[in-house]
C-alpha cells in the first residue's frame, strides 16, 4: 500500500495543467508581433544590401564594375528609394516564412532526434544527449524544404522588381509586387509564380551548414564565454548566416539568373534562356568563369551579420516589452 501511494501523482502535479494553454497562447501572441518587427528590421538593414547583390548577380561586368559602381549608380538614377525595390514582398512574406521556417525546424528537430539518433539506428548515441550538430544541420535541410514553397513565390516578385532599372515608373513592365504577380500569374498560371521553385530547393539545402555551425557556435559560447543568452544568439546568429552564405553563395547566383530569366508569351519581357537550372549555371560559367558565381558576395556578405543580428535585437527588444 505504501509503495502504491507514493507512485500516485501528487495533486499539486496537475495544477499548473489549465495555465499551460494560456501561457502558449500569449507565447505565440508575442512572437507573432515581434517577428513582424524582425521582418521589418532585417528588411531595413539588409534589402539595399540585396538589391546590390541581385543587380550584381544579374548583369555583367559591362553594366556594373563592382558593388560601388552598382550602389552610386542606383542612388545617382532612382535615389535612395531604388535601393528598396522589390521590399515589398519580403515584408509582407516574412513573418509567414519565419513562423513556417522556424516552426517546422523545432519539428523536424524532434522527428530527427526521436527517429534518427535513438537505438536502433543509430546505436552509439545516448538517446538523453542533445542533438548533434550535424542532426540539426539535417533538419535545417528539411526546413529549408518545407519553407521553399513559400519563400519561392515571394523571391521571384522580388527579383523581377528589382531589376527594374527604369526611374520613371511609367516605363517599368511591373507597378509593384502585386501587378507583378497578378501579371505573371495571368500569362503563366502558378508554374510562372513558382519559376525557379527547384531552384530555391537546392539553395536551401545549404541550410545544413547555417543551423549546424549556430548550434556548433552556441555550443561553443556557452561552454567557453561568459555571455548572456542574447548576446550568444546574436552573435552565434550572426557567424552562422555568414557560413550559410560562404558555402551556398553560387547555388544563389544561379537561382538568381533564372528568377530573373524571361518568362515570354504574353508578358512580352523577351525570351526565355534558362530552361534547365544546368542552362543558368553554364551561362553564368560562359560569360565570367569560377569568379562569376561569386558576383555581388560582397555585399550579401556584408549584409549577413548586420541583417540577422538586428533582426535578432529587434525580435528580443520586442519580446521583452510586451505584456504577458
Amino acid at each position: 500500500m505504501a509503495a502504491d501511494m507514493q507512485t500516485q501523482p501528487p495533486a499539486p502535479a496537475a495544477a499548473p495543467e489549465p495555465s499551460q494553454p494560456q501561457a502558449k497562447a500569449n507565447k505565440s501572441y508575442k512572437g507573432f508581433v515581434a517577428g513582424v518587427f524582425s521582418g521589418i528590421a532585417k528588411l531595413s538593414v539588409g534589402h539595399p544590401f540585396d538589391t546590390i547583390k541581385v543587380r550584381l548577380q544579374t548583369t555583367t561586368s559591362n553594366r556594373f564594375s563592382g558593388p560601388l559602381q552598382c550602389l552610386a549608380q542606383t542612388i545617382r538614377h532612382e535615389g535612395v528609394v531604388g535601393l528598396y525595390k522589390g521590399a515589398t514582398p519580403p515584408l509582407v512574406g516574412w513573418m509567414f516564412m519565419d513562423s513556417v521556417m522556424l516552426g517546422s525546424l523545432s519539428v523536424y528537430r524532434r522527428v530527427v532526434q526521436d527517429n534518427l539518433f535513438n537505438p536502433p539506428w543509430h546505436p552509439l548515441h545516448d538517446p538523453t544527449a542533445p542533438l548533434p550538430a550535424h542532426g540539426h544541420g539535417l533538419a535545417g535541410v528539411m526546413a529549408g524544404a518545407t519553407v521553399s514553397f513559400v519563400a519561392a513565390p515571394v523571391e521571384h516578385v522580388k527579383a523581377r522588381l528589382q531589376i527594374q532599372y527604369a526611374a520613371n515608373k511609367s516605363e517599368r513592365l511591373y507597378k509593384g509586387p502585386v501587378d507583378c504577380l497578378r501579371k505573371v500569374w495571368r500569362w503563366h498560371g502558378i508554374r510562372g509564380v513558382y519559376h525557379g521553385l527547384q531552384a530555391t530547393l537546392l539553395f536551401r539545402t545549404f541550410f545544413f551548414f547555417w543551423w549546424g555551425s549556430y548550434d556548433l557556435f552556441s555550443r561553443w559560447m556557452r561552454e567557453r564565454t561568459s555571455l548572456s543568452a542574447p548576446a550568444i544568439n546574436f552573435w552565434a546568429g550572426g557567424l552562422s548566416a555568414q557560413v550559410f552564405w560562404i558555402t551556398s553563395y553560387p547555388s544563389d547566383v544561379v537561382k538568381q539568373r533564372i528568377m530573373t530569366d524571361p518568362l515570354g508569351g504574353g508578358l512580352n519581357d523577351g525570351v526565355r534562356r534558362f530552361p534547365k537550372w544546368r542552362d543558368a549555371a553554364k551561362a553564368v560559367y560562359k560569360e565570367s568563369g569560377a569568379r562569376g558565381y561569386w558576383r555581388g558576395f560582397l555585399p550579401c556578405f556584408l549584409r549577413a551579420f548586420p541583417a540577422n543580428a538586428m533582426a535578432l535585437v529587434a525580435f528580443e527588444a520586442v519580446m521583452r516589452s510586451l505584456p504577458e
